[in-house]
């Protein structure tokens, strides 16, 4: 619940201001004592009575209705100028409306942003047809650690002691078409690692009945090193790089 700043009294308050009164204090008593005007006192022990501690809590300023609501018609003229990409604040000055009240009947129009009177565009994903076509290498890197962290211990001393225990590398080979997924955990990102990592995954690969054919990364400091190899091994197109 967001208490505001200048409150003079948190449910809890009122509830104490409620019993007090209701035990025998005279009102305007307890309401000095509390810091607050006899009215608002009135008030918080007709909402107790009423529904008990729930009335205590703070509710919306916002009117149940409004004195003069924008008509229909309105709200239909401001949907259609704003889909011929018109401006709040030029749509205000065209129906003669405040500008606040556009942008109230475009948020709830769901029209506030440019981009919603666009449709979405679909999601633009290329894919190759067959297992193979393709295979993602990529490498993350992890770090170590020496003991039991404190997000399960709940003990934080000593805990940047466990820094500089060194690094772990995921190197992970994708296919693209089948989404399957081979990895292992080297102890460096250099060439050596990851060409063997590239000649366990095509071996993995093969044993699943799966020819590699071409194969991606965006490691570049690895990618002379795995091109070199795909030629080797006679994948159909060099090893690529991944913008």
């Amino acid at each position: 619940m967001n208490i505001h700043k200048n409150a003079r009294l948190t449910p809890r308050g009122r509830e104490r201001l409620v019993r007090s009164i209701l035990g025998g204090t005279l009102t305007h008593v307890a309401a000095e004592a509390a810091g607050v005007c006899e009215r608002p006192a009135r008030k918080w022990v007709a909402r107790f009575e009423a529904e008990g501690t729930a009335g205590l809590l703070d509710r919306s300023s916002r009117p149940h209705r409004l004195f003069r609501a924008t008509p229909g018609e309105t709200i239909v003229q401001v949907e259609v100028l704003r889909r011929q990409r018109w401006t709040g604040k030029r749509i205000a000055l065209e129906l003669s409306l405040s500008p606040a009240t556009v942008s109230r009947i475009l948020r709830r129009l769901r029209l506030s942003r440019m981009r919603d009177l666009e449709p979405a565009e679909p999601v633009r994903r290329y894919e190759h047809e067959r297992p193979g076509d393709m295979i993602h290498l990529d490498i993350k890197k992890l770090g170590r650690f020496d003991r039991v962290g404190h997000r399960i211990t709940g003990d934080r001393t000593g805990q940047s002691n466990a820094r500089g225990v060194g690094w772990e590398f995921v190197h992970v080979a994708i296919d693209d078409a089948s989404r399957l997924a081979f990895s292992r955990i080297m102890p460096d990102e250099t060439a050596v690692s990851a060409v063997a990592v590239l000649k366990a995954a095509i071996a993995h690969y093969q044993r699943l009945g799966i020819t590699v054919r071409r194969v991606m990364t965006d490691n570049v400091l690895c990618r002379d090193a795995l091109g070199s190899l795909s030629q080797q091994i006679s994948i159909a197109g060099s090893c690529q790089r991944r913008h």
